[in-house]
């Protein structure tokens, strides 16, 4: 975009007040004044013309995009939990109390424990895995740009080492695949390099989501949907929903209708949001209620 075309932001003189440079103050009294307008307009520098801009602003995206996602909640939890599990070698510490009487059983008719009444202490590992699927038929600038990079920053903090990223139109292409090893940053920058193209082929992203899930060995396996469901391509979006583990569906607050309707077909659950800081926390709701 020439700086012509990001003049559309009305603060853009200021966060941009020479060519090449990004006031980083500016743009963060945009943040606290209007933070969908500040996001939108960054999205739109990591399109700018202006090769130094460009980069500037990407290598600002990436940072602000994943701060905000984990600021909204999002942080991964650990690698686990602390639990009671049946003895194994190497499993964890072993609970003395927990196992107690099976080792007096033992002392007492002299024999050998019997480790079916032995327990430990272990972690229990995270078992979910994510699939995004980024609807970039439409507008892909500005605020519906920044909400599908957001999105992208939310499942990378939330599960960062079990998600992929998949932006649809007519065509698919991955972002990120499911066990991948991509920085963060990078899958942000290369969501916000994305523009809209085509036609909407639902039912196709929705299978590729699920052949990405299905290189994952988790219990859990989501697929969160962000798009308005509005198919217009063969196909069947409704099959290819009921065939899925998990499906959540975030759709634009103003153009929910045929997202909704999909939902409740499909047995989805979804949400809404009317700009991209609404996002992590859109995320966060619709996983925690599965």
């Amino acid at each position: 975009m020439s700086r012509r075309e990001l003049a559309k932001h009305q603060r853009f003189e200021q966060v941009s007040p020479e060519v090449g440079e990004i006031d980083e103050e500016a743009l963060d009294d945009l943040m606290q004044a209007d933070p969908d307008e500040a996001l939108a307009m960054l999205a739109d520098l990591v399109g700018a013309t202006d090769e130094r801009l460009r980069a500037l602003a990407r290598q600002l995206a990436g940072r602000l995009f994943l701060d905000l996602a984990r600021s909204g909640g999002l942080v991964r939890r650990g690698a686990g939990r602390l639990v009671e599990l049946p003895y194994q070698p190497d499993a964890g510490d072993l609970d003395v109390d927990r196992s107690l009487d099976a080792i007096l059983e033992a002392v007492a008719g002299k024999h050998l424990v019997d480790v079916s009444g032995l327990r430990v202490r272990g972690w229990a590992k995270r078992t979910t895995a994510l699939c995004l699927l980024i609807d970039r038929s439409g507008s892909m600038g500005g605020k519906p740009l920044a909400t599908a990079a957001l999105a992208a920053a939310a499942v990378a903090c939330r599960e960062p080492d079990d998600y992929s990223v998949v932006a649809f139109g007519k065509d698919m292409v991955i972002a990120k695949s499911q066990r991948s090893d991509k920085p963060s940053a990078r899958v942000v920058t290369d969501v916000l390099s994305l523009r809209g193209f085509g036609t909407t082929d639902v039912a196709g992203a929705l299978q590729i989501g699920a052949l990405q899930l299905s290189r994952s060995a988790a219990k859990r396996k989501v697929t969160i949907l962000l798009s308005d469901c509005r198919s217009t391509v063969d196909g069947d979006p409704l099959a290819a929903a009921r065939a899925i583990d998990e499906l959540v569906i975030i759709a634009p607050e103003s153009d929910d209708v045929e997202a909704r309707a999909f939902a409740a077909s499909s047995g989805a659950r979804i949400a809404t949001v009317d700009g991209p800081s609404q996002i992590a926390a859109a995320i966060a709701s619709v996983l925690q209620t599965g």
